[in-house]
């Protein structure tokens, strides 16, 4: 299979800071996505953008924030988002096409699937995906977002089993302090494993026109990477700078994992599902599910919470309230609060269950 590249560009990097499409920036990331393409990589872009580039052209004097006034901006921007794209990548010979997600269409494995398929042909057909939120018709992910489409970046680079997933920020990398106030801060040039302290380096929140900051970008990351898709994060500002940033060079954080991607079931397990409860479980529960791969045993479970029936998808936390991940539960909720922490033998003569196991290791995914 041809290398698979998928590079996410945000809001910041494409408009200006009142808003509206910043056209040079568009033909400089489309000049280096060329570059790419005609090396024979199959190239994939997830851009931001559509509000950002459409709420002057509707008469906004700064970026709404009601719901519908963002998908009134998005519903214009859009168009002029793709149109600018187009003419771009039109000087290079390369035909483009808009695909718009939802964190629904995520969730129900049908419609995902068929993304996919439709992504895999344009692919095969030498087409660049320009992938997007469809703002328009989301509700809370507006509000919410995909961190400014940093999760979805993460998203389709491992449902598309990418070789490389490329953020771009006008940050040249992840450093142990905000080196535009801290002078002793320091750049991390690598990063095989990201902690709950890595993340408290990130910060928070992005910039006027955009909604994804350094975190979203690194929990982005932590997605990939448990896909097994090495991640970069940085500066793409210059030219040759996508290029170099594939080749080990960028000017950036590099963030390698030892992962294999992951089936669709596992992606959609770990990633894309709703949990409809929570299940707490002991320390030797959690070294046999994430350490010696078992499965999880009415004798490790501590306690449950919410309502759930056999075949639903829950997140399994420690005592510490920590995720260890999500898996199909054998269980209904009343059936497991009665079965917590005894033994199989006590279970199968108090309970009527089809399986003993309350998550069996194949419908489970560490996180």
């Amino acid at each position: 299979m041809m290398e698979r590249i998928v590079v996410k560009i945000g809001s910041s990097s494409l408009t200006s800071a009142e808003g509206g499409l910043h056209k040079p920036n568009i033909e400089f990331f489309a000049s280096e996505l060329a570059q790419l393409h005609q090396q024979g990589k199959q190239v994939m872009l997830v851009t931001s953008g559509a509000v950002a580039a459409g709420f002057r052209e509707i008469g906004y004097e700064s970026r709404p924030k009601l719901v519908h006034q963002k998908q009134a901006a998005a519903a214009v921007g859009q168009a002029l988002l793709m149109q600018a794209y187009q003419e771009c990548f039109a000087q290079y010979g390369i035909v483009t096409a808009q695909i718009l997600l939802t964190r629904h269409d995520f969730s129900n494995r049908t419609r995902i699937n068929h993304a996919l398929m439709t992504i895999e042909e344009l692919l095969s057909q030498r087409i660049v995906p320009i992938i997007n939120e469809n703002d328009t018709v989301s509700t809370a992910e507006i509000v919410l977002k995909f961190g400014d489409n940093d999760h979805l970046s993460s998203l389709v680079a491992t449902m598309t089993r990418a070789s490389k997933l490329v953020i771009i920020t006008d940050m040249d990398g992840l450093y142990t302090a905000d080196p535009r106030k801290n002078p002793d801060a320091t750049k991390i040039e690598r990063v095989e494993q990201i902690s709950n302290e890595l993340l408290e380096l990130a910060g928070g929140a992005g910039s006027a026109v955009g909604t994804g900051g350094m975190r979203s970008k690194i929990e982005a990351a932590r997605i990939a990477m448990r896909g097994g898709v090495p991640t970069f994060i940085g500066r793409v500002q210059q030219q040759g700078d996508l290029v170099s940033a594939l080749n080990g060079n960028g000017r950036g954080t590099y963030f390698d994992t030892v992962q294999n991607s992951l089936p669709m079931k596992k992606q959609w397990l770990g990633f894309h599902s709703t949990p409809s409860g929570t299940i707490v479980i002991d320390q030797g529960a959690v070294l046999a599910m994430q350490e010696k791969h078992k499965s999880l045993l009415p004798a490790g479970v501590i306690s449950c919470n919410g309502e759930f029936h056999p075949g639903d998808v829950v997140e399994v936390m420690d005592v510490d309230e920590r995720i260890v991940g999500r898996g199909v539960v054998n269980y209904a909720s009343w059936q497991l609060q009665a079965a917590a922490g005894l033994s199989t033998e006590e279970v199968q003569r108090r309970l009527d269950v089809q399986r003993i196991e309350v998550i069996h290791r194949d419908e489970w995914i560490t996180l």
